[in-house]
């Protein structure tokens, strides 16, 4: 029986093992198919606080490894397929891998959100060279430059939209010949002068050895395939948080993100969810942390409530 199993090792997972093993509550952390999160399909990172010259994604999350294994975290690998939770104070939390099944007293969910991506081979290859899925993240390193978002809704055009600040031109790409985004907007983007539409058009390949140099496009009411040039391309068509295995036991929204309130907690007591699992609007590394921080304060004033 553990005191608390954290699943996930994003910037969420990691802040709470930390905060949790200074605690002295032992944690126990579940390393899921994605070690470290999208962090480590990023390459520079240069606005988590801290890094004056900006660090590697893979290297931010090594840092926060060490820290939580500093203070005592263990780690375990293994996806957890199926989870019985409690449903009343003091109850045991049960989840199970293929080789093995854990139980807890409190168990904080922090098992991320991934972008949902074109699924082409050439897309994963240049995935932070040039390919991503964070236009917060990494608009700044394409200054001066001309890049394509592929997308139609209002993340894409907030992308868009935003990326203009840094792009000399940028393309949206979309299958259809009308935004699907709230009239505002695409609004937004119709007067933005950077932004040029390209309809009707999927992208086929992303082009380049080793950083993208364009992408290709098919024309989906023609066929015709043309080559665009770029330096970047950024795919914004939406998120899909890693929840599937608690559905029917924990609160979800409409698009899957758990549901907290008072803080991280969830509907189940002992369960509290950070990070992107349950923050469809930030998705930041730092805001990701200060709910992992946030999660593990919340797991240990619940394990000490237990022995009142």
């Amino acid at each position: 029986m553990e005191n608390v199993i954290i699943l996930g090792t994003g910037p969420a997972g990691l802040t709470a093992a930390i905060y949790a093993a200074r605690a002295n509550i032992k944690p126990l952390v579940i390393e899921g198919a994605q070690p470290g999160g999208q962090l480590t399909i990023t390459s520079d990172v240069e606005n988590y606080p801290g890094f004056p010259k900006g660090i590697m994604g893979p290297d931010l999350m090594k840092d926060f490894r060490a820290q939580a294994e500093r203070f005592g975290t263990r780690f375990v690998i293994g996806d957890v397929t199926e989870v019985q939770l409690a449903t009343s104070p003091g109850g045991t939390h049960k989840l199970k891998t293929a080789s093995q099944t854990y139980e807890c007293k409190a168990l904080i969910v922090a098992t991320g959100a991934s972008a949902k991506l074109l699924g082409i081979p050439s897309e994963t290859r240049l995935m932070g060279k040039g390919v991503s899925a964070c236009a917060t993240c990494d608009g700044f390193f394409f200054r001066n430059q001309e890049i394509a978002v592929v997308g139609g809704g209002d993340t894409a055009c907030e992308e868009a939209n935003f990326l203009t600040r840094f792009a000399s031109k940028v393309y949206m790409v979309h299958r259809r010949d009308q935004l699907r985004a709230s009239k505002i907007m695409a609004d937004r983007v119709a007067k933005n002068p950077k932004i040029q539409m390209i309809w009707d058009s999927a992208v086929e390949e992303v082009l380049g050895d080793a950083d993208v140099t364009g992408v290709r496009l098919k024309n989906l009411k023609t066929g015709a395939v043309t080559d665009l040039k770029v330096t970047g391309l950024f795919i914004a068509i939406g998120h899909a948080p890693n929840t599937r295995i608690f559905n029917k036991q924990l609160s979800l929204d409409a698009n899957g993100y758990i549901v907290t309130q008072n803080g991280t907690k969830t509907n189940l007591p002992g369960v509290f969810a950070a990070g992107d699992v349950q923050d469809h609007v930030y998705r930041q590394a730092v805001t990701a942390a200060g709910t992992g921080c946030m999660a593990a304060l919340d797991a240990e004033r619940y394990l000490e409530g237990l022995h009142e």
